[in-house]
């Protein structure tokens, strides 16, 4: 006959043992209700069914035993409080409202740090100061400058005056004398009387000391001559002969270029002159107004850059807050980019969420009630409210997670920043 279950499993007695119950219950009934004994393999049938009836109990029992003694661990799941809803519990880090690294946005060198760690500010206040002198000069000249490219825009705009004009084209007049005085002075170089004269004297002192050089060789290879004493004589005096007259030469090649150099000079003059004249009769050309304007515009720019890093040797504060930390002194160099202090809202603190997963953020909604245990205070408990859900999930340990911002409604004055806490938020159930 089968048993339901034994240790959760189906349990059916033996074959043999059904067949020995069965045989004595058939055996019992022809026994006379008189007799007074029981025979010996009646007693062992007797026996061996009440045993394997004992052992089948104690087997049931020792399953029962066992199931009613033993634990499950609870799966880590969210509180079910209620039909309709369920209590999140995460954890988070307290954090300011909002906080910013201040960063130096020029290189230069620490000349004042103004503020101190834990002084109070309000946005716009001075912080840190860079020293400025070279910024400053910067400036000075960019202004200047600006100021030269204004002034040759407004002399191209305005239209020449009589005088102006009476002195270009007396300028003209200048040069044109001035060019033919050139040309006369090349003619009379080259036609120089004095100067051909000159040349040709030396001309023939050389031709005269080469005939009598000449001559005292011949005389002197012949025979005639034994002493070559004349000959070297002869030689020397030619030697004279022709360095005068190469220097007479040379002098007279230089005056010619340099009287032929003062004429190609005097004509660029007159050229030059004669084309500020047409061009100051003509009027500003377009191309040299555009330029001028052009060149307006790049030193407005210049003075722009160079106010602009002026401003930013002083750094202030964006907004109002607590200086939390600071990492320079006076004197101190810095380069472009480099975090000088740490600003934050300590008075308005907050809470960010950092282990919500994918699987909870869709049952929170902004305005849920939460509550929050720092492990820092143990016997406070502060109240918030859901002011914002993530829209990017992050990384945390290898789960997909969503930073959910929980606004504190009455936060004490010994919460500090960076604590760590456990946010109970009362979410909507599956």
């Amino acid at each position: 006959m089968p048993l339901k279950s034994v240790c959760g499993r189906p349990w059916r007695m033996s074959k043999y043992t059904s067949m020995r119950i069965q045989e004595e219950r058939n055996m019992s009934r022809s026994r006379s209700i008189t007799h007074s004994t029981i025979h010996p393999s009646n007693r062992w049938m007797a026996f061996a069914i009440i045993g394997a009836l004992v052992l089948a109990l104690g087997t049931l029992t020792a399953c029962n035993g066992a199931t009613e003694t033993s634990t499950v661990p609870p799966e880590d799941v969210p509180v079910v409080e209620s039909g309709s809803e369920r209590i999140i519990e995460v954890e988070a880090a307290i954090e300011p409202f909002r906080w910013h690294e201040l960063r130096t946005e020029i290189a230069g060198t620490v000349a004042e740090v103004l503020v101190n760690e834990g002084d109070n500010v309000t946005a716009g206040d001075a912080l840190l100061r860079l020293e400025s002198e070279e910024l400053e000069r910067a400036v000075a000249r960019a202004e200047l400058d600006l100021q030269q490219a204004q002034l040759t825009l407004e002399k191209l705009q305005q239209p020449p005056d009589e005088e102006e004009v009476m002195r270009a084209e007396h300028a003209v007049d200048q040069a044109a004398a001035a060019l033919q005085a050139a040309r006369l002075n090349l003619t009379a170089v080259s036609n120089d009387p004095i100067h051909h004269e000159t040349l040709e004297d030396a001309q023939n002192v050389y031709e005269d000391k080469l005939h009598k050089y000449e001559a005292r060789l011949k005389l002197y290879q012949s025979g005639q001559e034994p002493d070559y004493w004349f000959v070297d004589q002869a030689k020397q005096d030619l030697d004279e002969a022709e360095l005068y007259l190469n220097r007479i030469k040379q002098q007279a090649a230089v005056q010619l270029q340099n009287a032929h150099n003062e004429v190609l000079k005097a004509e660029q003059a007159y050229q030059e002159a004669q084309e500020a004249l047409a061009k100051l009769q003509k009027g500003p050309d377009a191309h040299e107004i555009e330029a001028a304007k052009l060149d307006i515009q790049a030193a407005k720019l210049a003075l722009e850059e160079a106010r602009d890093n002026l401003e930013k040797a002083v750094l202030s504060a964006p907004f109002d807050g607590t200086v939390t930390r600071l990492d320079v002194d006076a004197g101190d160099p810095v380069s472009a980019g480099q975090v000088v202090l740490v600003l934050a809202t300590l008075d308005r603190l907050q809470a960010r969420t950092v282990d919500l997963t994918e699987l909870d953020v869709a049952r929170v909604t902004v305005g849920q009630p939460a509550v929050l245990a720092v492990d820092a205070l143990p016997d406070v408990e502060i109240s918030g409210v859901v002011e914002r859900i993530g829209l990017q999930a992050e990384d945390y340990r290898g789960d997909v997670t969503y930073p959910v911002i929980i606004k504190l409604t009455d936060p004490p004055d010994t919460l500090r920043w960076g604590m760590t806490a456990v946010v109970k938020i009362q979410a909507k159930a599956e």
